[in-house]
């Protein structure tokens, strides 16, 4: 059975106060009957302690926003993944749509980063995704099918075990265009389609695919349900532990 995760990716928000009382509130009051995993990406400076925080209740991990393509040397600013791994986090994102398109990162980059998360025992957390001019050329299937092609798919079967996929309907975060239930599982079940043609259908069922897109209260349950989706990478709704709570409580 396939794995089902909440991610609450912060991005570059909270102040440390905030960030430890949006975890404590969260850990509190969620119980054990979730059947997700429920995983926090905080910015780098605060990954130690919410990582202490989530060992005090099962089902609460921590995941890096993103990790250095080296391993280690004069990169000033840069994190390496030994490092995100020695603060006991277990996972981080690589690839997410912010990073390709402000900081310049190619498939290139992408798959060095990828390479150093394995080395450290990282889960890899792998977006992918169209925007809104793609998906109006009708490139959207081939952009994905590249995407995927020149990265996670070149891993080896016991490496991409460790891979979990996020699909960003790009053109419909902050555009105002919204994707519907409906095409978010299109989406979903083609990249199934993709894994099983490049590994096995035995892989494709046993990978998590979870969704990117502006994932509320209001859209969460209908989104969810779909077959192929298997929970979400939060962004906003991440940010607010009564909104955040309300998507956990979701499984």
């Amino acid at each position: 059975m396939r794995k089902k995760y909440i991610i609450g990716n912060w991005k570059m928000n909270l102040s440390k106060n905030e960030a430890l009382s949006l975890v404590k509130e969260t850990i509190s009051v969620v119980d054990g009957n979730v059947k997700a995993n429920i995983v926090f990406a905080p910015p780098f400076i605060f990954l130690n302690e919410i990582s202490d925080l989530c060992k005090i209740k099962s089902g609460f991990s921590v995941s890096a926003q993103d990790c250095s393509s080296n391993e280690l040397g004069a990169f000033t600013g840069e994190v390496s993944s030994k490092m995100i791994s020695s603060a006991g986090v277990s996972y981080v994102i690589i690839g997410h749509s912010e990073r390709r398109s402000n900081f310049k990162e190619t498939d290139e980059i992408l798959n060095l980063k990828i390479q150093q998360a394995l080395q450290n025992k990282l889960q890899i957390i792998f977006c992918c995704g169209e925007t809104l001019e793609q998906r109006e050329n009708d490139s959207y299937l081939d952009i994905i099918s590249t995407q995927l092609s020149n990265t996670i798919f070149k891993l080896g079967v016991d490496s991409f075990k460790n891979i979990i996929i996020a699909y960003e309907p790009i053109w419909a975060i902050g555009t105002g265009k919204t994707a519907s239930s409906l095409q978010a599982q299109e989406m979903h079940a083609y990249i199934r389609s993709l894994i099983s043609n490049n590994f096995d259908k035995n892989i494709s069922d046993n990978t998590s695919v979870i969704y990117g897109g502006s994932c509320k209260p209001s859209n969460a349950k209908e989104i969810f349900e779909q077959d192929d989706i298997d929970g979400g990478l939060i962004g906003g709704a991440s940010l607010n532990s009564s909104d955040f709570i309300s998507l956990i409580k979701l499984f």
